[in-house]
């Protein structure tokens, strides 16, 4: 079943917990690992049993054992998950999306998604059991949403230094730079601050 916390609890690698809302599910996909040097440092997708774990705390907000995923099926996740990553980076940049990861996406999107359907209670679930392709499918399908949406043009990277999270700005005023307040924000906070400190004292103050 959907749930509405669309909020994630991540970790650095100094062991930094922090809260962190990507605004899409298919960017939410991308804190599970990626190509580049730091995705490789936080991968996480090696068993298909990693995968199903992670089910629970995305936007889909699955049950891991009510997702059956199999070997082939993680690894297409990777290779769309890669591919996701390079084109959001670019979207990001303002470069043009990488054909061959859009070929990927689009492939993945191919296969049946999700199916959803209404409880009694008229909340918004899915037909149940899933297998790891309908997952991915659903999620493929977002970031095609989200690349030819209405926030195609808010696709961000942190402004962090050595931050390399992605995430859609839907803030009305468009002004976000950071992946989380309480982590990269701070920090540039402190940041500013001290070389303020340090001017002042440099300058007699």
């Amino acid at each position: 079943m959907r749930t509405t916390a669309t909020v994630m609890t991540l970790q650095s690698l100094e062991g930094t917990r922090f809260s962190f809302d990507p605004g899409a599910l298919c960017l939410q996909f991308l804190t599970t690992g990626g190509p580049s040097p730091a995705g490789r440092r936080y991968e996480i997708l090696y068993e298909p049993d990693d995968l199903a774990r992670w089910l629970p705390q995305s936007r889909l907000g699955l049950d891991a054992a009510d997702v059956r995923i199999t070997t082939g099926e993680l690894a297409a996740g990777r290779r769309m998950r890669d591919a996701l990553w390079r084109v959001a980076s670019a979207a990001a940049n303002g470069e043009p999306h990488p054909g061959g990861d859009l070929a990927e996406i689009n492939s993945t999107a191919a296969h049946p998604p999700l199916v959803p359907r209404i409880t009694a209670d008229s909340a918004h679930a899915w037909a149940l059991p899933a297998s790891g392709g309908q997952v991915l499918s659903t999620i493929a399908r977002d970031a095609i949403d989200l690349l030819t949406g209405h926030f195609a043009d808010r696709i961000r990277e942190c402004g962090g230094h050595n931050c390399a999270l992605i995430f859609v700005d839907t803030s009305r005023p468009g002004r976000r730079r950071w992946c989380s307040m309480e982590r990269c924000g701070n920090r540039h906070k402190v940041q500013a601050l001290r070389a303020r400190r340090d001017l002042a004292e440099r300058n007699g103050g």
